[in-house]
């Protein structure tokens, strides 16, 4: 007899309020990321709102302070701490640290990160308001793989929002960030399911 398959273990890594983390434990939750748990989450800011709503919740948690520290020195203790909890796929949630070289090349196309813009439109910071600024017809989120350039990686999935007439920069933001938080959780179910792959610069069903 088969053994079941072991989970996806994921690793949250996060800097502040934490609402993607949530949506995604929600996900689990309600039974729509099957085959996936929550196996540590991670905050670079001691006194993160989403670091506490994982303890609150039972979580795995560990806080490893990035501030004044060498960006090198804090990422080896993060990837440490990843590996004790055997992650399988890293999720940045909010996660406000440019990762470094190495922590990317040890997880290879297994790092995840959420970008409120339909990239390669808009990459950075703000990308809400230079969408609104640009005078943009569409705006939305994307889920991406990481790479060692900003917001580069191969793009997994996108959720377009329209934008309104009457929209002010802040309401766009508002109905990005729902998408958003519908949008990593299928993200994520398309990763862990091995049913996707990515040829060149696509990442596309297997056939």
């Amino acid at each position: 007899m088969e053994s079941p398959a072991r989970p996806t273990r994921l690793g949250i890594l996060l800097s502040g309020r934490g609402s993607n983390f949530l949506a995604i434990a929600k996900s689990l939750r309600e039974g729509r990321l099957p085959g996936v748990e929550i196996a540590v989450v991670i905050s670079n800011v001691a006194d993160a709102l989403g670091i506490q709503a994982a303890v609150e919740l039972g979580l795995p948690s560990a806080i490893h302070v990035s501030k004044g520290r060498p960006r090198a020195e804090h990422d080896a203790d993060v990837l440490a701490t990843l590996r004790v909890h055997q992650v399988d796929l890293v999720c940045l949630a909010g996660y406000m640290r440019l990762l470094s070289p190495g922590f990317i090349a040890a997880f290879p196309n297994r790092i995840l990160n959420i970008h409120p813009s339909l990239l390669p439109a808009f990459p950075g910071l703000d990308a809400q308001q230079q969408a609104f600024d640009y005078g943009v017809k569409v705006a939305g989120c994307t889920v991406h793989f990481v790479d060692e350039h900003l917001d580069h990686g191969v793009i997994i999935l996108q959720r377009v929002v329209s934008v309104l007439d009457t929209d002010n920069s802040h309401n766009l933001a508002a109905r990005i960030l729902a998408e958003e938080h519908i949008a990593y959780s299928e993200a994520i179910a398309r990763v862990a399911s091995g049913d996707w792959e990515i040829q060149g610069r696509r990442y596309v069903r297997r056939v």
